[in-house]
């Protein structure tokens, strides 16, 4: 069997225990919806589900572009400077002391209700992730690659630069490709969590006025589409890690069955 084939007779067998489930406990339909009560609502507002869609989606295309770059950003910076470093660095670690939900109100207030207090809050929520990936793979380099690169350069500033550029930076990818999966999986959980403290479109929104309105059917074919998208997301990055990174393959698939 394929990897596709597994994931959709998986898929099946959970949605025929679902319905087997609703039928036999005869549990309410605002309680619990059916999945071909929750197939028909999808069908019939599509076209509202893919109107918060493309506001959802867009949100976090670029919560995950800004978090990345900031992350990937900061961690360069933490890594070249030690004084920067001692300075920075406690302050990033006690950030995430704070709830994230504790921080979207503000966010709301600051940038107000439109797009960009979403993407805000979903660079936020894989800022840390990011920046401490990239960090702990660019200290991580080998030291007798770093010792053989600076006896072949000239020295001064510029050789500290090429250091990082031709050696350190690409060791660490491999730790900075795991950074960017947790950032694909999660930064949807932080663009949800703008829009149910404050918006005026996207997926969540659409989710808190169903569930306010006792449309749980819709409510679910909003959480559908919002599980697509976010395991699209992921799939697509992990797809791109596997083109660039070729040399950091999955050592624990046998190399008959990739």
């Amino acid at each position: 069997m394929t990897r596709v084939l597994r994931l959709a007779v998986s898929l099946a067998l959970l949605l025929l225990a679902w319905e087997g489930l609703v039928l036999m406990t005869g549990v309410p339909h605002f309680i619990l919806p059916a999945p071909h009560r929750i197939a028909a609502a999808f069908a019939a507002r599509f076209d509202l589900l893919a109107a918060h869609a493309v506001i959802t989606a867009t949100e976090i295309l670029l919560g995950l572009v800004l978090g990345v770059s900031a992350g990937g950003l900061l961690a360069l910076t933490l890594t070249a400077s030690r004084r920067v470093r001692g300075w920075l660095l406690p302050l990033v670690i006690a950030s995430q002391a704070i709830p994230v939900f504790a921080i979207a109100p503000l966010l709301v207030l600051w940038l107000g209700y439109g797009l960009a207090s979403k993407v805000a809050m979903a660079a936020l929520i894989i800022f840390f992730p990011v920046t401490v990936a990239l960090f702990e793979g660019l200290r991580r380099t080998d030291t007798g690659w770093i010792d053989l690169a600076r006896t072949m350069t000239a020295g001064g500033n510029a050789a500290g630069w090429r250091v990082m550029l031709y050696l350190r930076l690409p060791a660490a990818l491999p730790a900075f490709g795991a950074g960017l999966r947790v950032a694909a999986a999660v930064t949807p959980i932080g663009a949800v969590i703008g829009e149910w403290v404050g918006s005026s479109g996207g997926l969540g929104y659409l989710m808190l006025h169903a569930n306010a309105r006792m449309q749980v059917d819709l409510m679910f074919a909003a959480l559908l589409v919002l599980a697509v998208m976010a395991l699209a997301l992921y799939l697509a990055v992990d797809r791109l890690l596997n083109r660039v990174l070729p040399w950091a393959a999955d050592t624990t698939i046998p190399a008959t069955s990739r």
